[in-house]
This record gives C-alpha cells, structure tokens and sequence, in this order.
C-alpha cells in the first residue's frame, strides 16, 4: 500500500530518488529525456553504506565540499543531498539543488529523521534562484518531491511543521510567478518561457493562511504546486470550496478536513465537488458537526450518501463525532467499492449499524476499523462480535479505545479476536482491565504472529481509586513482567504500550 518506488533488502531501504513518488502524477510536460538517477541507500540510525558515511565526511569539511562539487559525478549527488540535509548544511544544499543533474529531486532522505527550517528554506530559494533570467543555463530540475515529510512539530523548535511549510511554498510560488514571462539573459533565449518545477507536496492550511495558498494555487507561476494529501482545519465553507477548485485535479489521493463545522448542509456542497479528483482514495471529516437525530436529516443524508457514491476511488472513510445513529447503511449504501479504512469514533452507532457492517461488502476488505468511544459492553457486544469474524480475513489495525471493556469481556472477545491472524495494531486505551486481565490478553492474543502494537488501558489496580492517580512503579513493575511473558513466547517484536504517542497507530496509506 506504500506510496513510494522502495524495495526492501537487507535492513535498508533503497530508494529510486529520481523516479516519480507515487503513480498518479504525470511526468512534467516540460520534463528533458530522463535522465536514469542511481539508486541510494537510505540510512536509519543503526546502518549506514559507505558512500553514505564518505559523504558525510566530506560535507563535515564545508569549504572543500563546495569547491569540489564540479569535479564530482553526478551519481554521488544524491548522497551528498542526504548528508547535507542531516548535518544541515545550507550553503552547501543550496550548491547542490542549483546545480542538480537530474529531472526529480526528493526531500525524503531519511523517514527518521525531519528536515529542519533552515534546510527547507534554502531549498526553495535554490529553486526558485534557477528559475531567475539570469540563472545561466536551463537547470535539469522538474520535479521537487516533498511529499511524506512528517508534521516536525514533535522533534523540535527547529524542525518544519506541515502548516509553516505550506507557507513557505505558498511564499515560494508566488515570487515565482513574478518571473514567470521573464526573458532569458542571452539573446538566443530572448522569450523563451522559464521552464515550470513541480512541487509535489502534502498541504496543511487553516484560516490564517488559507489566503496565501489560494493565491499560489492560482498564480500560474514557474513554481507549480501539486498537492498529494490536502488537510485543512478551521476554513469557512467558502474557504473550502475555494481551495478545492484551486487544486490540480490529478494527484490528489486524500481530503482531510477537521473542525470545519460544515454539518450536514456544508458537506452536502463539498464532497459532490471531490468528484474531480480521480485519485482522490482517502476523505476524512472528523468533527463536522452532523447529527442525524436532528428533524429534517433524511433528505441531507440522501444527498450526502449519493454524493459520497460519486467518489469511484474511495476506499478510505473517517466520520469521527458524527452522531450517525442507525443510519449507517443509508450513508454507506451508494459506494461503488468496499471500504479498506473505516473510522467511526464516538458516532453514538446503535446495534442495527454494526449488524449492517458485518453483512455489508466492507466487511471483508477493512484493513482498519476503528469503533472507539462506543459502549461495547452492553446491547453493541453481540452485533460486535459477530462483526469480528465477518472483518477477520483482511483486518490489520483495530482501534476499540474507550468502550467500557473489562476483565469479564474477555472470554467471549478473544475467540472471534484470535481469528483476526493479519492483526497488526490492536488500540484498547481507555478500558478498564485489570493486571491480571491484561496478561490474560497477552496469554489469549499469542495466535496473531502479526501483532505488533497493542496499546492498552493503565490497569485499574494500577489507578488510586479516589482521584484516579497513576502509581508509576505498579505499571512499570506490570511492564517488566508483560516484557517477560512476550519474551518467553517468542514475542520479542511485540510492543505493549500504555503510552498515548503510540496511540495513533498506522495510517491507512502505510498498511
């Protein structure tokens, strides 16, 4: 389900860098004969190929690297761009960018680590100083890949957050376009129009700067950008169908918008107008404040179960807090295609929803369900567990956070829970099970060879009873003894966790 050109071998990942990210973009019409990158090794903490420590070698000695970048084939450029980027090395980085011999540049050196600020900055201004008139010779560069580039607001002061890059590209783009019908130096050139770069790129906008990147979708300039996965919080409707028009249609694979309080009207205008993205695989609507319960719902619910049809692509669907109570096949009935991803968290679902889910197509294609914030305890149990065996043949990551599930469930969960054999993440935070009962999970979940994370709840004689306090030396002394029951099982890449950063699990794009 990966999105990238990897292979896998050996403990490291090779990388094409210069072939395309991800199939649904097309090759710049503008594009040179490609020019075959080499492959890359890509380095993690713990391995590093000897190209890779050479170069970082050489860019540790700034001066002597920039002086002999002429002198150097083109096939080292690569490793010399991830060296830079880790020891964050910016005249050097802008060095190499201005002079990069290959149509594709990617920025996802390392997955461990993020570019920082500076480096990203630097980037852009190479970019966009190769688009000046008079830059010299046309530079190779078509394509700036920066997609999959996490959100750095976790790893530091320094480090590149999805909304601040987005700025800097919007920033970017629009100097660009200033430029766009400039001449070149030489007179043979005179006219000639400067030759477009793509920056394929994840987007994060909100309403402080969803007006600069309307006018960078819209400058026509010699930056072009094209978005993979467009996330936008706190936008008006109009805010929202203005940057959905703005958008070039091929590419796109996923809409995320949260606390846009659109309800169930706004939604009604926006989803029919994401059938211009052919691509377009995963819509996430978390917190848009719908309500089916509320008089006159019927006939919205229609219109957004159609217009939801209308997405051929779809195969990814979170309706977080949208209290959809019992009308879950009307909104699922119209799609063209089983869902792989399905988040339905504190949905206020009744029994006849699950019911339909367990007979529905979805059930066996889900890869992930998430049911979190559901009572599970009560008149969802049985609906709940015919469920799992119907979702058992494809189901990979499982998130149940919050449902009222306790030591005295677990006899009649772990059955349909054993035949779920591709389980890889189980999300149980939020229950209240016991020590006891979670070594009972432990004991019962040895079946799934494919679990690797599973998050569960602080045991509840772990907790004062009075203020709900945490006593951390009973759930370490609980963490050391479910270590030693996985080890003795063989289960030493199992990860048991009560920690809420693992909480997240897997996106649906990386199962």
């Amino acid at each position: 389900m990966g999105d990238g050109q990897s292979t896998q071998s050996a403990g490291s990942t090779v990388i094409h860098p210069c072939d395309p990210i991800f199939i649904p973009f097309p090759s710049p019409t503008a594009a040179p004969h490609p020019r075959r990158c080499p492959t890359t090794a890509m380095t993690t903490p713990t391995t590093s190929s000897l190209v890779s420590l050479c170069a970082r070698r050489l860019v540790a000695h700034l001066p002597s690297a920039r002086r002999s970048l002429p002198l150097l084939p083109a096939e080292l450029y690569p490793a010399l761009l991830q060296a830079a980027l880790l020891d964050c090395r910016v005249p050097l980085l802008q060095d190499l960018v201005r002079s990069w011999p290959f149509p594709i540049l990617s920025l996802r050196c390392d997955p461990h680590r993020h570019p920082d600020q500076l480096c990203v900055q630097a980037v852009l201004l190479a970019v966009t100083a190769g688009l000046r008139s008079d830059a010299g010779p046309r530079p190779c560069l078509r394509v700036l890949d920066m997609t999959g580039i996490q959100d750095g607001a976790e790893h530091g002061p320094d480090s590149v957050t999805l909304w601040s890059r987005t700025v800097l590209l919007a920033k970017a783009c629009l100097e660009a376009s200033q430029r766009r019908t400039e001449p070149r130096g030489t007179k043979d050139q005179k006219g000639s129009p400067v030759p477009a770069v793509e920056i394929r790129v994840d987007l994060f906008v909100n309403s402080t700067s969803g007006a600069i990147l309307r006018a960078a979708l819209r400058g026509g300039g010699a930056l072009r950008l094209r978005c993979r996965d467009f996330h936008a919080e706190e936008l008006s409707l109009g805010g929202t169908l203005d940057l959905l028009e703005a958008l070039e249609p091929l590419g796109l694979r996923r809409v995320e918008l949260r606390f846009n309080n659109l309800g169930l009207a706004g939604l009604c205008q926006v989803v029919p107008r994401l059938a211009r993205f052919p691509h377009l695989a995963s819509l996430r609507l978390p917190y848009s404040n719908v309500d089916v319960r509320r008089p006159g719902m019927e006939d919205g619910l229609k219109e957004l179960a159609e217009a939801l049809g209308s997405l051929h692509g779809l195969r990814e669907l979170n309706l977080g807090s949208c209290r959809l109570a019992g009308r879950l096949g009307l909104l699922l009935g119209s799609l063209r295609r089983p869902l792989e991803s399905l988040e339905l968290p504190f949905c206020h679902l009744q029994p006849c929803d699950l019911a339909f889910l367990a007979g529905s197509p979805h059930a066996p294609a889900l890869k992930k369900l998430d049911l979190s914030g559901h009572d599970l305890s009560s008149s969802l149990l049985p609906p709940f567990l015919h469920l799992l065996p119907a979702v058992s043949s494809s189901l990979r990551h499982l998130d149940a956070a919050e449902c009222h599930l306790g030591d005295r469930h677990l006899p009649v969960l772990l059955p349909p829970l054993r035949l779920c054999v591709r389980l890889s993440y189980l999300g149980l935070f939020g229950n209240r099970l016991s020590s006891a009962g979670l070594k009972v999970l432990l004991e019962g979940t040895r079946a799934l060879s494919s679990l690797r994370l599973v998050v569960h709840p602080y045991p509840t004689d772990c907790c004062d009873s009075g203020d709900g306090d945490v006593r951390e030396g009973c759930v370490a002394a609980l963490r050391e003894e479910l270590q030693g029951m996985l080890g003795s099982a063989g289960r030493e890449d199992e990860v048991w966790s009560c920690s809420l950063q693992h909480h997240g699990g897997s996106d649906f794009f990386a199962l």
